[in-house]
């Protein structure tokens, strides 16, 4: 395959794609401008191998690769989370409301900030990207059974820390 067809074949698969791997480098990054360089990282680490895809398995490939991209990252660097989307809330009734829409949501993104990043992948790419066990394994490198466990386990850890919040504002 010479360059001109992979770069055509690149961009048939994979831009398209360019969404699924913002949001997950925009949960695991906690930061908009963050993710987006780690896409860009990510898409240029894959249009360097992209030779080698085969199949149907693009999608999984190029999400593991944002995911440790991102992961790279995150190891070299402690990361803050940005209060920017919670600016961009659309106005949807009265400022009661959009004060408690706020709030839930900054209090989903503490309590799934606060989670170990395994858990937090799993969950983000289950819950928000809407990836099957199999993909999700794919992307992550572990057995379907350790995924299944690391939702479960997610899921009881950000329930956990939501309750948590909840009961510190009532106090």
């Amino acid at each position: 395959m010479n360059e001109e067809e992979k770069l055509t074949r690149f961009e048939g698969e994979m831009l398209p794609l360019m969404s699924d791997a913002y949001n997950l480098a925009r949960w695991l990054m906690q930061n908009e401008q963050d993710a987006r360089d780690m896409v860009q990282e990510a898409y240029l680490r894959a249009f360097k191998f992209f030779s080698g895809v085969r199949g149907d398995t693009g999608r999984a490939w190029l999400l593991r690769i944002v995911r440790n991209v991102c992961y790279d990252n995150l190891k070299k660097r402690k990361v803050h989370s940005s209060d920017e989307e919670l600016e961009n809330i659309p106005d949807d009734s009265s400022p009661e409301n959009q004060l408690q829409v706020k709030s839930e949501v900054e209090a989903v993104r503490s309590a799934l900030a606060s989670l170990p990043e395994d858990f937090r992948t799993v969950l983000v790419l289950r819950e928000m990207e809407e990836l099957s066990y199999r993909e999700i394994s794919e992307i992550t490198q572990v057995p379907i059974g350790t995924v299944m466990s690391r939702l479960a386990r997610g899921r009881q850890q950000l329930a956990e820390a939501l309750k948590q919040m909840r009961e510190k504002d009532l106090v």
